[in-house]
């Protein structure tokens, strides 16, 4: 019998962050708070720019994006906010969406597998995605169960489960 396997990988829909964004807008836009502000976020390139007039505002848009992005099932773990700056008169936050998983933290959740989950499987790194395999699909699950229950700092699925 061929050994059965998943792939952990860590991605995100875009479209989804997308939709995320656009209701976060959507609520800054009506939010009493923030009339008269010209706070705002939107995409600008491959980042998420949020702007305010005051720290606090654009510490409570990043609230907002986040509490968005939650309701649509995204891990805030790819979220990768920075401080806010001061530019001119506004305060700005640059986030980014962190998809893949490097090579060291590839190598963290292999050993974790190797040291605690059960014995025959075998966990590669392949490019940006870690491909878990053994011949019994109770031990692949059980290291989905053992995995779920870890705490990593980087948001991981598991897919293409064969």
């Amino acid at each position: 019998m061929a050994d059965s396997s998943f792939d952990i990988v860590s991605k995100v829909e875009r479209q989804e962050v997308d939709n995320a964004l656009n209701q976060a807008a959507k609520e800054i836009s009506q939010r009493y708070d923030f009339k008269g502000t010209d706070a705002s976020i939107s995409w600008s390139g491959e980042k998420i720019l949020m702007q305010a007039n005051g720290e606090e505002r654009v510490k409570a848009i990043l609230d907002a994006f986040e509490t968005k992005l939650v309701k649509r099932g995204i891990s805030l773990k790819s979220l990768d906010a920075g401080e806010p700056q001061l530019s001119g008169k506004e305060y700005k936050i640059f986030a980014s969406i962190e998809e893949g998983i490097s090579q060291e933290n590839a190598k963290k959740v292999a050993k974790v597998i190797r040291d605690e989950g059960p014995k025959g499987v075998k966990a590669q790194v392949q490019g940006d995605e870690l491909r878990v395999s053994s011949k019994s699909r109770d031990d692949l699950q059980a290291v989905q169960a053992l995995l779920k229950g870890k705490d990593f700092d980087f948001a991981i699925q598991f897919v293409n489960y064969r």
